[in-house]
């Protein structure tokens, strides 16, 4: 009897044992799945290709999401408090690392914490934005890619389309630091090239349109930076446009197949896939932010809209990338 009541103990002490090794195993697994927090700055195609892209630069860099990976996904709708109050939601909740799309994001990300890894994408100046110390040095918790291309090249491209052009207009919303950058150097080009220019700027999307129309009946082409805001109306821009025939070149290459005409400009998937593998190696603790250069898109591409080209009265075909 005693010797039952004995193996008895035993049993229940090995089932008790196993119950906790099955526990602690457990317990390693969850340490094992990485928190990513997303704040994306507003909904439109650039942006959203940008986070597709960086989920599958993180698939590539070892992170699967119901695997070893959860992210968080926030989107403010253009909303400064929506900013805030999501960057804050992502920092107390102790996220393992944090990305910030487009320039509004990744500021309020990087006003809410110098402690958690973030990365950034959309952005076209991260130093000018204070983000980083140095593109090439970024001396803090940040690092990222940035989705400046050539202005230069995207006058050129927008001169070639209107050789004749007197006065080109510039649009953008002067309260994005990255548009404001973007429409400086726009306006540089196009003066040294002799053209006269008209700058047009809203603030919200709901102005788009009146700015739109009005800088149409002045002009005989039109540039916009890859803005957030125009962006984000960039179907009514086209309508607006393809009434006024006015050819439209834009920074997004997004933006043209929605309402321009062309651009040399970035796949932003392809961006966001740059960022997601930057975002494993630092979770895979192989690089800190701190130490990582600011990467600058791998591949841009001339992206001509053919419908609005015909629509414009212009052969599609003529339309080149300049040198």
């Amino acid at each position: 009897m005693q010797i039952k009541k004995l193996m008895a103990g035993l049993s229940l002490a090995g089932l008790l044992l196993l119950g906790g090794c099955s526990n602690n195993k457990k317990a390693d697994n969850d340490s094992d799945v990485k928190h990513v927090g997303v704040l994306q700055v507003v909904q439109h195609p650039s942006l959203d290709k940008a986070y597709v892209g960086f989920k599958k630069g993180l698939k590539k860099g070892g992170y699967v999401e119901g695997k070893n990976l959860k992210i968080d996904y926030q989107n403010a709708q253009n909303s400064q408090d929506n900013l805030k109050g999501m960057s804050e939601k992502l920092v107390n909740e102790k996220s393992d690392l944090i990305l910030g799309i487009a320039t509004p994001a990744a500021q309020s990300v990087a006003n809410s914490t110098q402690d958690i890894p973030v990365v950034v994408t959309a952005v076209t100046d991260l130093k000018a934005a204070k983000l980083v110390d140095s593109n090439a040095k970024p001396g803090r918790n940040i690092t990222g890619t940035t989705d400046m291309v050539s202005i230069d090249k995207q006058i050129k491209l927008l001169l070639s389309i209107v050789p004749k052009a007197k006065t080109i207009g510039v649009m953008y919303n002067a309260g994005e630091s990255n548009s404001k950058i973007q429409g400086d150097l726009a306006i540089k080009a196009l003066k040294k090239a002799g053209v006269k220019v008209v700058v047009k700027t809203a603030n919200t999307t709901n102005d788009v349109q009146q700015v739109t129309e009005t800088l149409a009946g002045k002009v005989q082409g039109i540039y916009v930076p890859t803005d957030n805001t125009f962006a984000s109306a960039a179907s009514i821009i086209g309508k607006v446009v393809k009434e006024k025939k006015i050819p439209l070149v834009a920074g997004s290459t997004d933006q043209v197949k929605t309402g321009g005409l062309a651009s040399i400009g970035i796949d932003y998937e392809s961006l966001g896939e740059q960022t997601g593998k930057m975002a494993a190696k630092i979770l895979d603790g192989k690089a800190k932010p701190a130490d990582m250069p600011v990467e600058k898109a791998e591949k841009l591409q001339l992206v001509v809209n053919k419908k609005m080209a015909k629509a414009l009265g212009i052969d599609p075909n003529s339309i080149k990338a300049p040198k």
